[in-house]
């Protein structure tokens, strides 16, 4: 059929038509995709802490040696801890330890206030006596109130004098949405409150300087002997954190639950030399609170691991000048450790060793005579110093004079 020129019109005219639309969508494209590319970019870069669930409200892991935090969720919200308060009252009891103040053996009394209160308690008698040992026991295997109390009193005179303490140390580590109000966590004041990362700080700062914590919260079940007028009665403590039973390198430390807090917990777990702090606050119910614990975990032990320098670089021994002896030693300051949280593995880590062959008197001990360079893939992942290991007088007059004497004895 011939096209006539109605149709010649129209068919310039739809081709006309078309082109302009294709023209307006590839000015559109145009104009979104920077955004298309910067979404793209976004997706690829996010981590995949979007695949990690946690049903509580509040949560954060951190890898304990370094204080890195690997996952936080809400995590500065102001929430009631209840019994995680314990942490703090711990770490306080650890530190009078370290000081001398308290010894392990040493009995404390428990006080009429210490007896009264309630909740989560190990039924301490007024006038009963325990030794520290013990009642270490019972505040973290059982989380006793009374037991909480009782060392408050002991180490500090008074609990409000001993929550005083805590604030300062609270303070201290940084705790900036944290104020306690008692030693236990048993309080349902709005004042007494802290968050997860919070939480987090100071089972650091526990299980770090005192690890020998873990020989208290790793009990599962134990017995006590109560000895009041009433007489001699066994006592059985059973702990509160189940995932000791349930998740493989768990370390336990502290659980916690009331009405305001609901449930509570920071679990530590350490595998593979890697170390974790996995804090809960306000889960809905005890199994969510573990359940949501043991996934941070579990994602936290798939993206760490950590190299240990456990076979240090030989170092040679340094010629001294001017010194009252030829020649001093030297020795790693500490040792060697390296967090990576890629995923992918610390590979292979090469070292260089920094250190002046000869040195020049007068020597501290102590004092940095070099470094040992860590690298991974051609990128510098830390240093270690190399110290003296004694001190060097610089060599006087007398020195060499009777240096010159033996010679010519000789």
């Amino acid at each position: 059929m011939k096209e006539t020129g109605c149709d010649r019109r129209k068919r310039k005219k739809t081709w006309k038509a078309l082109k302009r639309w294709t023209a307006g969508m590839l000015a559109v494209m145009m104009l979104f995709l920077p955004l298309m590319h910067t979404e793209a970019e976004e997706l690829q870069n996010t981590t995949n802490t979007d695949a990690v669930s946690i049903r509580s409200p509040e949560a954060l892991l951190m890898e304990a040696s370094t204080g890195e935090v690997l996952y936080e969720k809400d995590a500065h919200t102001r929430r009631s801890p209840a019994s995680v308060t314990k942490i703090m009252t711990t770490l306080l009891i650890f530190e009078a330890l370290e000081k001398g103040a308290i010894t392990l053996d040493e009995e404390v009394v428990t006080s009429a206030h210490a007896k009264s209160m309630g909740g989560s308690q190990v039924f301490l008698e007024e006038g009963e006596k325990q030794t520290v040992d013990t009642l270490m026991k019972c505040i973290l295997v059982s989380s006793g109130n009374d037991a909480s109390v009782a060392m408050a009193e002991h180490i500090a005179g008074s609990e409000q004098e001993f929550v005083r303490r805590m604030n300062e140390k609270a303070e201290t580590l940084g705790m900036k949405d944290t104020h306690f109000e008692d030693c236990c966590g048993l309080t349902d004041s709005d004042n007494h409150y802290t968050s997860a990362y919070d939480i987090a700080l100071m089972s650091r700062e526990l299980v770090t300087r005192f690890p020998e914590v873990y020989q208290y919260t790793t009990i599962w079940m134990e017995n006590i002997t109560h000895v009041t007028r009433q007489g001699t009665s066994e006592f059985g403590l059973s702990n509160t954190n189940k995932l000791l039973r349930s998740y493989d390198g768990c370390k336990g430390l502290k659980t916690g639950s009331t009405s305001k807090a609901l449930f509570c917990i920071s679990a530590v777990a350490i595998r593979n030399e890697v170390e974790l702090i996995s804090v809960i606050m306000a889960g809905p119910d005890s199994k969510t609170r573990f359940a949501d614990a043991a996934t941070l975990l579990n994602y936290g032990f798939g993206k760490c691991s950590v190299y240990i320098d456990d076979e240090p670089l030989k170092i040679p021994v340094l010629t001294v000048k001017r010194g009252v002896e030829d020649q001093i030693t030297c020795s790693y300051e500490k040792e060697f450790r390296y967090l990576d949280t890629t995923g992918q593995g610390t590979g292979t880590i090469e070292r260089e060793m920094r250190l002046e062959e000869v040195v020049e008197a007068p020597i501290k001990k102590g004092d940095v005579a070099g470094q040992v360079i860590y690298r991974s893939g051609g990128k510098e992942i830390g240093a270690v110093n190399l110290i003296f290991d004694e001190d060097m007088e610089r060599a006087g007059f007398l020195h060499y004079l009777r240096e010159a004497w033996e010679a010519y004895c000789i």
